[in-house]
């Protein structure tokens, strides 16, 4: 039996509506603001993120472990095809995200981006047969 039920996944960021804005496009969901420095995103079969003010947050330096390690990363399934993967790039970079890892993507199925607070997060090629 489990110590306790998984409540929420917390990104720190400068601005939490912003960012669940972003979040909420990409994965689905619509932000509740709680409070200026609270909000809740209830994303569609997935689990609740939640993004909290930290007005002075430093975001990792991808790839370097050495500085502000990335801590935790978000994977989004982006579908089967190079073609899915290459259409939600393209709507990601759109919301604002930026490309940080392209190098040798289809070997690793997968493809690394941060979002707009710095956050890295991946779009990944899931094959489904």
């Amino acid at each position: 039996m489990p110590v306790a039920r998984l409540r929420n996944v917390v990104l720190d960021c400068p601005d939490p509506l912003e960012l669940a804005r972003f979040y909420a496009a990409v994965g689905g969901g619509t932000p509740q603001e709680e409070d200026p420095d609270w909000v809740v995103l209830h994303v569609p079969d997935g689990p609740r993120l939640t993004f909290q003010r930290a007005p002075g947050l430093t975001p990792p330096e991808w790839p370097r472990a050495d500085r502000n390690a990335q801590q935790f990363h978000l994977d989004f399934d982006a579908g089967s095809t190079w073609e899915e993967v290459d259409a939600a790039e393209e709507r990601v970079l759109a919301l604002g995200a930026r490309v940080l890892d392209r190098e040798d993507f289809e070997k690793k199925d997968f493809r690394v981006y941060a979002d707009p607070a710095g956050h890295p997060f991946c779009l990944c090629r899931i094959d489904h047969g």
